[in-house]
């Protein structure tokens, strides 16, 4: 077999692996136009021919460059001349605050996500390569990140109810653009990519002064690799620390305060990160001191918030709930998502809006039964409106409405496991 060949066996090896265990029925792959993604086009059209596996490909339009529409019509002309139906989404949000490359990421995945959900695909394939997981590594090195952070990215994960697949993960840059020469097939060069300004460009740079120490994509993989399976074994601990201490009371959290103690710092740490993002609904936790912070409170026995988390202190428990500031303007119809985990339905089918019970929704309440939960938690906690008349509040047991709490993750403790 010549060199040609074995590059393309391993390509394919690699695709049909990532599906080995789970194949989709019907697949989107995520094309910018670039080397690595017009690689994984074209390996994932002869793996999904050869499976009977509908494919589907999907560019983001995030409209930060010139040339990002003409870069979308090619992928779109190689889309289609392999016989793939290929769909362009376009994002409206370049003049966000902040960080405008993390917003675009964000943007990017949640597009991506509500339109497989809308074709009715449940398993994206990202093009990731093992070049992109190490510069990935060097960039949060840089910021002394934890564990979580230098793990990288992984080869599957399940996000905003879409199975994320990465078949290249192991790949280097180069041999993808090898592919794509064997087949005389183009693909587009993003100018950004030699620009200086951005982080994920230094990181590249420094690499290929790294490999003088022979320090490459595959080293730091393998590195990744190793912290990967501390990470699993810190997930578990955490896991089994939680079943200790941690109980969950209608979307609240409470923790027993002498067995949480007993934890290791770095196990505390994690849970009550997790904690906080998963009564806040978030895909991202708090980090640095502002974490160190709220754990130091709870020590003491203080209340404090973060993240829309309101910490309750207490001499035998802390209480972990949802902060008001963080939900008085949210509002949603009587069966849909509020806040993205709780859905009241009204047993008279009443019209009204579902909002944050709030101080005024609390007098309407007057005397709460004594198994109600905290003043705190109620006045954040959803209930039903007919204009300002309270009409319904589910957790105070008031009213003719239920509410079901429904994380994107499951309970708190199968959420500890999810990633």
């Amino acid at each position: 077999m010549t060199g040609v060949e074995t590059n393309r066996a391993m390509l394919r090896h690699f695709v049909a692996t990532a599906f080995a265990f789970e194949k989709p029925d019907h697949l989107a792959v995520a094309v910018s136009g670039g080397g690595d993604s017009m690689a994984l086009l074209h390996l994932l059209s002869e793996w999904a021919r050869e499976e009977k596996v509908r494919l589907q490909a999907v560019t983001v339009n995030h409209g930060l460059r010139p040339e990002a529409a003409e870069e979308a019509r090619f992928v779109a002309e190689v889309s289609e001349r392999l016989r793939i139906r290929h769909t362009t989404l376009n994002w409206a949000g370049k003049t966000a605050d902040g960080n405008l490359q993390d917003a675009a990421r964000r943007a990017r995945y949640r597009l991506m996500a509500d339109w497989a959900k809308g074709q009715g695909i449940s398993t994206i394939a990202l093009a990731h390569t093992a070049d992109d997981q190490a510069e990935t590594f060097f960039m949060r090195l840089a910021r002394a990140s934890g564990i979580d952070g230098l793990t990288g990215m992984q080869r599957r994960r399940v996000s905003d109810g879409i199975t994320w697949v990465r078949p290249l993960l192991m790949q280097e840059r180069f041999e993808l653009r090898q592919y794509l020469r064997e087949l005389r097939e183009p693909w587009v060069d993003d100018p950004s990519n030699d620009d200086e300004a951005y982080e994920r460009v230094k990181a590249r740079r420094a690499m290929a002064e790294l490999t003088k120490l022979g320090i490459d994509a595959h080293v730091v993989g393998r590195v990744m690799d190793h912290l990967s399976q501390v990470r699993s074994a810190l997930d578990f601990a955490t896991h089994d620390h939680a079943l200790d201490c941690v109980t969950e009371d209608r979307g609240d959290l409470i923790l027993d305060r002498r067995r949480f103690a007993e934890g290791a710092p770095e196990v505390n740490r994690r849970l009550v990160e997790a904690a906080l993002r998963w009564i806040s609904s978030a895909d991202y936790g708090p980090r640095g001191m502002k974490l160190q912070e709220f754990l130091s409170a709870m020590m003491r026995g203080r209340d404090a918030t973060l993240h829309g988390v309101r910490l309750l202190g207490g001499k035998e428990s802390f209480r972990l709930t949802r902060e008001h500031a963080a939900v008085a303007g949210a509002v949603a119809l009587p069966g849909a998502l509020w806040d993205g985990r709780w859905i009241v339905e009204s047993v008279e089918n009443q019209d009204g809006i579902v909002r944050a019970l709030g101080e005024d929704g609390l007098l309407q309440l007057g005397e709460r039964p004594a198994t109600a939960p905290p003043r705190e938690s109620l006045i954040a906690s959803p209930a039903l409106f007919v204009g300002n008349t309270l009409i319904a509040a589910p957790l105070a047991g008031h009213g003719p409405a239920t509410a079901r709490l429904v994380p994107a993750k499951g309970g708190f403790h199968t959420a500890l496991l999810s990633h």
